[in-house]
């Protein structure tokens, strides 16, 4: 692919060498290389402060054409990609994903209202906003993510987890058993939790505090929503829906760990020094969900009415049902995990509402399952098992994972008994079940097999250093992505073994 990495306004007349490019004929791995570049010199802009530079390259990342090809490929490869906006629009043909990225421009830029849908929240009768923008405004959001992440990320707080590249819920669970599990650690813990943090973010703290072009992010938060034909104005809060809404959320609720620190850490020649930490004050969050650990419970009360006038500036508020504060011998939940001492011994297994949620799920789906085939059902449960019991491997599971497979036969066996009320147990067994290797009872159907959750082996999570940076330590999170990787496949060679 003959192209030049255009740093020009797009204002500028397209060259003809542009227009005959091919979408097949792109070469992705270039194309990638160059956007990353610019972000690891706005990246180390950021670190040195040096403001009007870091300006200066987001500017050149936003005009680039390989960032707008590359945006265009973000918004036309996710989930979304075959839902419209407004304007019913979608780009499924390569031709159509290359005008796009020869007319994405910034000049004279009009977001439109987005379409508002409702969906399910699972197991909860309210119904979570989503709003969907149009391709064309998904772009423009994927262009000016490239250029604002590197600035989120050089500025992030250190233990926020949430929407953070190279970082996952695990990462949080392991940083709160580091902060919870030695005999001297806290024994108080805030549990907070902000009220519809993506809708009520203050549009004007947004727009004098997130270091990005004010134009093209007032058409982003103003943009507006259709709901029943009627268009609705937006005056608070960044639409849940939009590519860039997670990073400006972390961006708003990043300082909290700054402003905590600052006042528990004891200070050595002006400097927060975090090796005196009298108050064992450690702050942990994942999204809008975070905890902080405290040596009692008046310290603990103390943070949650600090956090609550750094969020009021923000526009934000603690949600009063939701922000509790615990013992850690009494135990607390946070991302589907529960935390608890027992006997002085930190064990952080499946909380009861996730194992809960797995069982009607898995319930639902037998239920519903009534003129299935067995391959069918076989097909459907398997991603289900799976994707729950590699959430869970990391922590104390075991137990729990035998006890889910006993409730799964039961459901199974009702399944299998209702197709079939007139056959005798046996004739149901022999048909259902099958002995496979040196494994009983496996519900089978040919070379199809339902898998057990007792199968996933547990399997420890590595910590990540909270001091890297995804752009400036690639080498260390492509190791820590190998050493994750072999230890998960490892992990599936030895349940093979075990079912052959």
């Amino acid at each position: 692919m003959n192209v030049s990495n255009s740093t020009t306004p797009t204002g500028e007349r397209l060259t003809d060498t542009r227009r005959k490019i091919q979408w097949k004929d792109i070469n992705w791995k270039t194309v990638t290389d160059s956007v990353n570049q610019l972000q690891i010199r706005i990246t180390k802009a950021v670190n040195k402060e040096k403001w009007q530079l870091v300006k200066r390259l987001q500017y050149l990342l936003t005009h680039s054409f390989y960032a707008k090809m590359l945006a265009i490929r973000r918004v036309t490869q996710n989930k979304g990609a075959r839902t419209a906006g407004v304007d019913g629009v979608k780009w499924t043909t390569p031709l159509a994903k290359m005008n796009a990225a020869l007319n994405l421009s910034d000049k004279k830029y009009k977001a439109k209202p987005l379409r508002r849908v409702y969906i399910e929240k699972y197991g909860k009768k309210e119904k979570r906003p989503l709003s969907i923008p149009t391709m064309y405004d998904r772009a423009m959001q994927a262009l000016y993510a490239f250029a604002l992440n590197p600035v989120a990320e050089a500025t992030a707080d250190k233990a926020s987890f949430g929407f953070r590249q190279k970082r996952s819920t695990h990462d949080a669970c392991e940083q709160v058993f580091t902060c919870l599990s030695q005999k001297c650690s806290a024994q108080w813990v805030l549990e907070g939790d902000i009220k519809g943090c993506f809708d009520n973010i203050n549009h004007e703290w947004l727009l004098d505090n997130i270091l990005m072009d004010k134009s093209i992010l007032k058409q982003f938060l103003k943009a507006g929503f259709v709901y029943n034909q009627h268009l609705n104005l937006t005056k608070a809060g960044t639409p849940q829906g939009g590519i860039i809404s997670p990073i400006l959320a972390n961006m708003t609720l990043d300082g909290i760990e700054t402003l905590i620190a600052s006042k528990y850490y004891t200070s050595k020649n002006g400097k927060v020094n975090k090796s005196r930490n009298h108050h064992k004050v450690n702050f942990v969050r994942y999204a809008d969900d975070f905890i902080v650990t405290a040596d009692s419970d008046e310290t603990a009360k103390e943070i949650e009415e600090l956090i609550k006038s750094f969020l009021k500036e923000r526009g934000l508020e603690l949600s009063e049902s939701k922000t509790l504060i615990s013992h850690i011998d009494d135990g607390f939940d946070f991302l589907g995990w529960n935390f608890r001492k027992y006997k002085g011994k930190l064990l952080i297994k499946p909380s009861k509402d996730s194992i809960g949620k797995i069982t009607e799920k898995i319930s639902d789906v037998t239920k519903s399952a009534k003129a299935w085939t067995q391959e069918n059902l076989i097909f459907v449960l398997n991603p289900i098992i799976t994707g729950w019991a590699n959430y869970h491997q990391s922590v104390v599971s075991k137990d729990i994972f035998g006890k889910l497979d006993h409730q799964l036969w039961k459901m199974l066996w009702a399944w299998a008994k209702r197709r079939h009320p007139d056959k005798s147990k046996s004739w149901i067994v022999k048909k259902y079940w099958h002995e496979i290797g040196s494994r009983k009872w496996v519900f089978s159907s040919g070379t199809n097999n339902l898998k057990f959750f007792a199968d996933t082996k547990i399997v420890r999570h590595p910590n990540v250093k909270l001091d890297k940076n995804p752009y400036l330590d690639m080498e260390y999170f492509d190791l820590r992505r190998v050493k994750i990787s072999f230890c998960k496949k490892a992990n599936t060679s030895s349940n093979k073994m075990m079912n052959t």
